[in-house]
């Protein structure tokens, strides 16, 4: 059912059995699929949003990117089918830099949460409340985000991390690792994660292992790459892959 009292740009197409609640506005260059649930008051433009997705009231999806040298360019932002934003929750559009902002399938932001420009984020995310990530981060699949995390422009988050609440990610988080504190660094594996994403046992193994050559050997990174190189584990591989493209640099245990 869509409200007699919601706003509906002519350019904005919108699926079959979506429900679209009081004072909601669906403004210009928008897309809705199928099945999916807007409530109150919500602010949606230039945005493409998956099936089964589901916006609670007061959100504002595809606004404006929150940067100075944005001037109105054409950009947009894709919801994954199956994401789920809460109360509050502010998805910012690309900035003219790459033009889009990109949130994957089955997440789940908690309220009042950020997603700023060219960000892009995996499949199966939980971003908890009052957490945001600046332009162009990165974030990837299975990742859990705690409350009040900030992320840091141009950072990077591996699949399958956990980073603790209230913490500063301001270097890269490697897959896989819990992190926490006033900056983000390493402190564990996230094996409750592995475990629940039913992940081979000898797969969890490799990364342990991994963990130990990387921060708990005296081997330098250079060479504690080129081990780990040596490893038959996809997940070793992906996190050796992380790292050889990281630009800022991983956080390292204290």
């Amino acid at each position: 059912m869509i409200h007699r009292t919601v706003i509906i740009d002519k350019t904005a197409v919108i699926g079959t059995n979506v429900d679209i609640g009081a004072y909601t506005v669906i403004g210009k260059d928008v897309v809705i699929g199928d099945e999916t649930i807007i409530g109150s008051n919500v602010y949606i433009e230039y945005a493409e949003i998956g099936r089964n997705c589901k916006i609670y009231h007061s959100a504002s999806i595809g606004t404006a990117p929150q940067d100075l040298s944005y001037k109105g360019e054409p950009s947009r932002v894709y919801v994954g089918d199956g994401t789920v934003a809460r109360e509050f929750v502010t998805f910012n559009r690309g900035s003219i830099k790459t033009e889009k902002t990109i949130i994957g399938k089955n997440c789940y932001f908690m309220a009042s949460s950020h997603i700023a420009h060219d960000c892009r984020v995996g499949d199966s995310v939980i971003m908890a409340n009052c957490s945001a990530a600046a332009g162009h981060v990165e974030i990837g699949d299975n990742t859990f985000i705690s409350a009040t995390v900030g992320i840091v422009q141009f950072s990077k988050i591996g699949k399958g991390a956990m980073v603790g609440s209230g913490a500063t990610v301001t270097m890269d988080i490697i897959p896989y690792v819990l992190s926490a504190g006033y900056r983000a660094v390493p402190n564990g594996l996230n094996l409750t994660s592995m475990r629940r994403r039913q992940m081979p046992i000898e797969e969890i193994n490799a990364v342990k292992s991994s963990y130990r050559i990387l921060f708990m050997s005296k081997l330098i990174l250079k060479d504690a790459l080129l081990e780990l190189e040596q490893s038959k584990s996809i997940a070793v591989q992906e996190i050796v892959t992380f790292i050889k493209n990281s630009k800022r640099g991983i956080a390292r245990p204290k």
